[in-house]
């Protein structure tokens, strides 16, 4: 499974249209039928992070590079998609290759967009398309727990692994998602997990997508979503998908104009973006010298070799230190030379745990 993000939702809500603001793009075709995405489309996207162009101010480099995500426009489901309804099975194939699910939630009244159930209804979009997944976890379980029986005559792991499987089945049956299992920190689940990949389990993000005239205020249906993400510990943000669209065509101080003209503070994708990256577990470390100022992705927790390791392979084999400044720092002390005459440069090793943001630069040998 890739470290991707899956943009999941009804038919016409505007997935494409935030695609496409997304990758700044047109790239994904947007129209007013259903299935209009067929193949999913992918893009790989800059994490907005306002750091670089401070390292930048003070370290004059030759060019700037962001850390990056990706994410993946997959075709509009419908009710019965686990059974095969709207090429469903193909569709929910495409999400389980997703780590992070962006679910886009029709918040808006408009009658000359076609809704796929004849009504806006935020929550019942939610429900079915969490069923559908819910309904596709169930299909994939119980053909594992056919093996798993076998297994369990002569296998003691394999018991256990049977008895959270039916557990997890009996959860399932109850329309509740795996996401909520009680046993799902269990080895037995995690292993589970690892193999059939849960749609179910998945984190989400829920973006409400309103009208222009709903950005300087949440209208009932973009209420509800919030209040039920709130209620998950989901991430929630509201959006004009179509404004967004536009947005991207214009000059930044003109777009942010324009926003606040209609009441917003900011645009929605730099929000969607930073809690898709969040939620994938990734951080960045930052490497400035004046060829590159470069934000570089690892998963948190990731020690000082496996740092370097994205840089090179040859870094992490021959790591021998990491010369580390946090950002806070580099900043204050105006760079490298001047952190380093306040004490601030640290010489770490091979156990230390990157912290997001820090300024690194490893001396290896190979």
């Amino acid at each position: 499974m890739g470290l991707s993000i899956g943009i999941v939702g009804l038919p016409n809500v505007g997935k494409s249209s935030l695609f496409n603001a997304l990758t700044k793009s047109a790239n994904a075709q947007s129209a007013n039928y259903p299935f209009c995405t067929i193949d999913p489309n992918k893009a790989i996207v800059d994490v907005p992070d306002a750091r670089l162009k401070a390292l930048a101010d003070i370290v004059k480099p030759e060019k700037i590079q962001h850390s990056s995500v990706e994410f993946v426009d997959i075709a509009g489901l419908i009710k019965g998609a686990s059974a095969g309804e709207g090429l469903g099975n193909q569709f929910l194939a495409h999400v389980k290759e997703c780590a992070v699910i962006l679910h886009v939630v029709r918040c808006f009244e408009d009658e000359d967009v076609t809704h796929v159930s004849g009504e806006v209804n935020p929550l019942s979009d939610i429900e079915t398309i969490e069923v559908e997944l819910i309904l596709a976890d169930i299909q994939t379980l119980q053909k594992r727990l056919e093996k798993l029986a076998k297994l369990a005559k002569t296998s003691k792991e394999a018991q256990a692994s049977l008895e959270i499987a039916n557990a997890l089945l009996a959860h399932l049956n109850e329309l509740k998602p795996a996401s909520s299992f009680k046993d799902r920190e269990h080895p037995a689940f995690i292993a589970l997990n690892q193999e059939l990949r849960f749609l179910s389990v998945k984190k989400v993000i829920f973006v409400a997508n309103v009208d222009e005239a709903r950005l300087s205020g949440l209208n009932d249906h973009a209420l509800k979503v919030q209040e039920l993400a709130t209620g998950r510990g989901a991430g929630f943000v509201a959006l004009c998908a179509k404004l967004e669209e536009e947005l991207v065509s214009m000059e930044e101080s003109e777009a942010l104009e324009f926003l606040q003209s209609l009441g917003a503070e900011s645009s929605g994708l730099d929000q969607i973006i930073k809690l898709g990256f969040e939620a994938l577990g990734l951080m960045s470390y930052f490497t400035a010298g004046v060829k590159e100022v470069r934000a570089w992705t690892i998963v948190k927790g990731s020690s000082a070799p496996t740092a370097a390791g994205v840089i090179h392979k040859d870094f992490e084999k021959g790591f021998i230190k990491a010369e580390t400044i946090a950002y806070k720092d580099f900043i204050a002390y105006g760079g490298e030379a001047g952190a380093k005459a306040k004490g601030a440069l640290r010489v770490e090793g091979k156990d230390y745990i990157v912290q997001d943001g820090d300024v690194m630069h490893f001396r290896f040998n190979v």
